[in-house]
């Protein structure tokens, strides 16, 4: 049993994010966690400083999606945890651990709203409603054990957020504390009589079809050897883009955004749907064709939401896509090999892909020439992005498009991006985003700056917020609120730190993200959509 240490409980939590294996935190001090920022001064764990504590947020969750480690936001009272809130909810939507810790209330402060500083009704149940875990300690002794359970809670089973709470006079106090380990966390294994349904199912497929999304982006070994046992094309969501490399003969990229993907489901008499909600946020063009369907997902609830299922597998998917593959008998007698059906299906989806993203074609090509095969891209809300880079922009490892669906947050890639670059030193990262999201999270160019990070970031102007714009218009109503003036971007980039670049077409894009690599900061590059 570990001995027991005096220790303030800002000192206390950050002993338990150091036991937990945390090397970065994202956050911004203020008067009430001054405790926890003494005692991240003298810890090992790097800090880095946002603009705004949605940004941290979404720094955090950048972290987290690329690195496969839980990120940590750490902010004060109030209305600091609250500009978190958003990004939260981001995390919760696209199941990303992120852990955010907040000083709350004393613990003996007044049961009804007395003017505190910062003071929120309840600032727990504010945080309780946007993530999947939170919890508010009691005494210094318990954080180690709180910090621990949250852990455990966004690392078991499906990934999510986790809010922590800390009194703050109980930040200030002194304790006799106990170190915890992290907790061990046991992989979810199906019953066996559920694999031998679904291998059953499976086995009997003459056109199978595999769906992947995000749940199987850390499965992509098994996924693949799956795909190739089964002989089965792969289509996947937009945060599934790359589970199996773009290039691979059986891959049919992030198609399920295409209206055409329904055409393909209905030409399949077994679909395997690995770690998707198939989910309107996905843009899936439900309802889900009638077709036997077998689902694997980590989570009990999603694995028969949206679609029901013909045998529901809850387990983690790379254990459950191995156990498949071994039942797997090898397929002999079909008619057309699942390259030779990849190979008729794909040119409808590139079309289709073209012909939705045709504005943003060229800002693919440009790009393309320029990326390695595992450079990221970290991509906003935003037409270029969802109708343009996902299904135009091939890539080729898992995780490499970075993408805020679900909750559909704007200003999410600039603050993500950097998130990325911190917890992967190293790797390409482009951030792509609007000139209307932009100016959410603009003053993070400035953390980028700070923190001297090569990261190049993309602004397409269409002059506001043009999906919105395009909405009105076809209502039949005039647009309204939407057109925005533009700012010389590439000079409010520099004036925050950073080079800015006018690029005067998508074919100016790529030399300049190629440029932006090899820079001492980063740099922003503003290109304004050409008419078609």
């Amino acid at each position: 049993m570990s001995a027991s240490v005096l220790r303030s409980g800002g000192g206390a939590v950050v002993d338990a994010l150091v036991a937990h294996g945390v090397d970065t935190v994202f956050g911004i001090p203020g008067t009430h966690n001054l405790a926890i920022y003494a005692a991240l001064e003298a810890s090992s764990i790097k800090h880095v400083t946002p603009r705004h504590e949605q940004g941290a947020g979404y720094a955090a969750d950048g972290y987290a999606r690329l690195s496969g480690r839980p990120g940590v936001v750490v902010t004060t009272t109030g209305p600091a945890i609250l500009n978190a809130s958003a990004a939260a909810a981001q995390a919760y939507s696209d199941s990303v651990p992120v852990l955010f810790i907040a000083p709350g209330m004393p613990s003996d402060h007044p049961s009804g709203y007395n003017g505190l500083l910062h003071e929120v009704r309840s600032q727990i149940d504010a945080m309780s409603a946007v993530v999947a875990h939170a919890q508010r300690v009691t005494s210094v002794a318990e954080i180690p054990h709180a910090v621990a359970q949250c852990f455990a809670a966004m690392t078991t089973g499906r990934p999510r957020p986790a809010y922590l709470e800390i009194p703050l006079d109980l930040l200030e106090a002194q304790a006799e504390v106990v170190a915890e380990a992290p907790v061990v966390v046991p992989s979810i294994v199906p019953a066996e009589s559920v694999v031998a349904a679904a291998a059953e199912v499976i086995a009997s497929a003459q056109r199978p079809l595999i769906v992947a999304g995000g749940g199987a982006s850390r499965a992509t070994a098994e996924v693949l050897a799956f795909a190739e046992k089964l002989d089965a094309p792969v289509v996947t969501t937009a945060n599934g883009k790359a589970v199996v490399r773009e290039d691979h003969p059986l891959a049919l990229g992030a198609g399920v955004p295409l209206e055409v993907t329904l055409d393909l489901v209905r030409d399949c008499d077994v679909v395997v749907a690995v770690g998707t909600e198939l989910a309107p946020a996905d843009w899936w063009w439900g309802p889900m064709p009638a077709t036997r369907l077998v689902r694997i997902d980590i989570d009990p609830l999603a694995v028969a939401t949206n679609a029901i299922p013909e045998v529901a597998v809850v387990g983690d998917a790379a254990a459950v896509l191995a156990d498949l593959t071994e039942r797997l008998a090898p397929v002999t007698g079909r008619a057309d090999s699942g390259a030779d059906r990849a190979a008729a299906w794909r040119p409808r989806l590139i079309e289709d892909a073209r012909t939705i993203g045709a504005a943003y074609v060229g800002l693919a090509e440009s790009l393309a020439e320029v990326l390695d095969d595992d450079a990221v891209i970290v991509a906003d809300q935003t037409m270029s992005c969802y109708y343009g880079l996902m299904g135009n922009l091939p890539r080729y490892a898992p995780r490499s498009f970075m993408y805020p669906s679900g909750l559909g947050t704007l200003g999410y890639s600039l603050p993500a991006g950097i998130g990325a670059m911190v917890s992967t030193p190293g790797r390409q990262v482009v951030a792509v985003i609007g000139d209307g999201g932009v100016m959410f999270s603009l003053p993070e160019l400035a953390t980028a700056a700070q923190a001297g990070i090569a990261l190049p970031v993309v602004v397409v102007d269409n002059g506001g917020y043009g999906e919105i714009r395009n909405e009105m218009v076809d209502r039949d109503e005039t647009p309204i609120a939407v057109d925005l003036p533009t700012p010389d971007f590439a000079g409010v980039a520099r004036a925050l730190g950073c080079h800015g670049v006018d690029a005067a077409s998508y074919a100016e894009v790529g030399p300049a993200v190629r440029a932006a690599f090899a820079a001492d900061r980063p740099t922003l590059i503003y290109v304004r959509e050409p008419a078609i």
